[in-house]
């Protein structure tokens, strides 16, 4: 695997209009970001950083030994808060892990990592993982389809693709609040307005599609709770101490 420094950034803020505070949300004793810092960190990535515009989230991850940088309040989206605390990292591959996503297997982001190590050609990457329509038929569910090459064709809230009447079910994929970027597409992206899709959407991915920027897709079978509203942390605290149980 070829020496490429890679950093994780961890974009966090205390705003959400669903979930105010959803960073400092406590599961299982500790701060939701301190879950998914733990899980980053056990990773082969070269480091581990959170960014965010909150104090309060700042102390949070510098109280349990993390890394934090302060990041403007105003950005768009993650990937905008990324690209900031990326001008004092020395990394050439960023990968962007979701702040919510406390349950995310470590395995996953090491793939990620190998698959961008492993493939210069790849400039940006995600994961997806194989859902039932039942379960992905909530908007708060992010959904994408993915062509014969293994490339993002699509994202959305909604149901894709529709299975029309005989029509022939060619699966759903959930898609997971987790990419890698090469530093000269994170600088690509950021320097793009945000565009009709995304706007329409409210899904940052979006922008780099309509902007002729392919994401390579893999397909994951394991399993994660991103968590949107507190219901979502009932079921991820569930979730978390039944493997804490498991693995005792």
């Amino acid at each position: 695997m070829t020496d490429i420094p890679v950093s994780i950034m961890i974009p966090a803020r205390y705003q959400s209009s669903r979930f105010p505070g959803k960073p400092l949300a406590m599961l299982c004793g500790k701060p939701m970001i301190q879950h998914v810092y733990e899980k980053a960190a056990a990773s082969c990535a070269d480091e581990v950083i959170v960014a965010t515009d909150d104090a309060r989230i700042f102390d949070a991850v510098t109280a349990f030994g993390g890394k934090a940088v302060m990041t403007r309040a105003d950005h768009p989206s993650g990937t905008d808060r990324i690209r900031e605390a990326a001008a004092s990292s020395k990394a050439e591959i960023f990968i962007n892990v979701q702040g919510d996503e406390p349950l995310i297997p470590t395995e996953v982001i090491d793939e990620l990592i190998a698959k961008m190590k492993n493939d210069p050609s790849i400039g940006m990457a995600t994961v997806a993982v194989p859902a039932s329509r039942e379960e992905l038929a909530n908007p708060n569910k992010v959904k994408v389809v993915f062509g014969a090459d293994g490339k993002a064709l699509y994202f959305s809230r909604a149901l894709i693709p529709f299975l029309r009447a005989g029509g022939e079910d060619p699966g759903v994929f959930l898609h997971w609040g987790i990419y890698a970027y090469r530093r000269k597409v994170l600088d690509r992206f950021v320097a793009l307005p945000q565009g009709r899709l995304e706007q329409c959407e409210k899904l940052e991915q979006l922008r780099a599609l309509e902007n002729g920027i392919s994401i390579a897709v893999i397909v994951s079978n394991l399993e994660s709770v991103g968590v949107d509203t507190p219901e979502d942390l009932v079921r991820a605290e569930a979730k978390l101490l039944k493997q804490q149980t498991t693995h005792r």
